[in-house]
C-alpha cells in the first residue's frame, strides 16, 4: 500500500518540481507514495482569499489564521500523524523518519510569515516538528534570544471552541510581555532542554530571571 502524503501550503507551485524529481519522484512513479498538495487559500472564503491577520497582543508580522487549516484538515480527514512544521517544535529525529515512513498516511502543515495560530497545533493528532535550529520564510521568532517563541494567536478570538488567551486581549502590554516571556521559557525548558541549559548558563550572571 502506498504511503499518502498530504501537504497543506500557501504555495503549492513550489512543490511541483521537487515532488517529481529524484528519489521522491521515482517513489511516486512506481507507486510507493502518493502526494496531495492542498492550497490553503482554497479554504478561505472572502473575495481576497485572506488566510492571515495581525497577532493579538501586538508585534510585527502576520499570523496564519486557524479556520483555513481546520477546513483543509476536515476535507482531508487525515489520521495521525499531522505534522505542523514549527521552529518551536521538537527536533526531527531519525526515529521520527522511521515512524512516518511506516504510516499509511501523513499530513504536513506548512507555516509562513510570522507564525501559525497556536490553535492549529491543538488539532487532534498534531505534533509540532522543527527541522533544525534556524528560521526560514515562516516560523516565529524562535531562537532569536536563545529561547523558543511563545504561542501566537490571531482572529477570530474564538474558533471551534478554542479561545485566545485572555491576557492577549487585555491591552495590558506589561502583562502580555510577561506572559510571552513565561511561555517562551516554559516551552524551551520542556521541549528543548539543550537550549534551556545554554540559555541559563548565558544569563546566570544577570540574576535569577527564570525558573530552574
Amino acid at each position: 500500500m502506498a504511503l499518502r502524503i498530504n501537504i497543506v501550503t500557501l504555495f503549492p507551485e513550489l512543490f511541483d518540481e521537487p515532488l517529481a524529481s529524484s528519489i521522491v519522484g521515482r517513489a511516486a512513479a512506481i507507486g510507493l507514495v502518493r502526494y496531495r498538495v492542498v492550497n490553503l487559500r482554497d479554504h478561505a472564503h472572502d473575495r481576497h482569499k485572506t488566510v492571515d491577520d495581525y497577532a493579538y497582543g501586538g508585534g510585527a508580522g502576520m499570523v496564519l489564521k486557524p479556520e483555513p487549516f481546520f477546513e483543509a484538515l476536515e476535507a482531508l480527514d487525515p489520521p495521525a500523524p499531522v505534522v505542523l512544521l514549527s521552529a518551536r517544535g521538537k527536533l526531527f529525529r531519525h526515529s521520527d523518519a522511521v515512524r512516518y515512513s511506516v504510516a499509511d498516511e501523513m499530513t504536513v502543515l506548512c507555516g509562513h510569515y510570522k507564525d501559525v495560530d497556536q490553535r492549529v497545533a491543538e488539532w487532534p493528532g498534531t505534533e509540532e516538528i522543527s527541522v533544525g535550529d534556524f528560521v526560514l520564510s515562516g516560523g516565529t521568532d524562535s531562537l532569536y534570544e536563545g529561547l523558543l517563541s511563545p504561542p501566537t494567536y490571531t482572529r477570530p478570538p474564538l474558533c471551534r471552541g478554542l479561545a485566545v488567551p485572555e491576557v492577549l486581549l487585555s491591552g495590558d502590554h506589561a502583562k502580555i510581555a510577561a506572559w510571552r516571556r513565561s511561555q517562551a521559557e516554559e516551552l524551551t525548558r520542556t521541549r528543548r532542554p539543550d537550549l534551556w541549559d545554554r540559555y541559563r548558563a548565558e544569563h546566570r550572571s544577570a540574576g535569577p530571571t527564570f525558573e530552574d
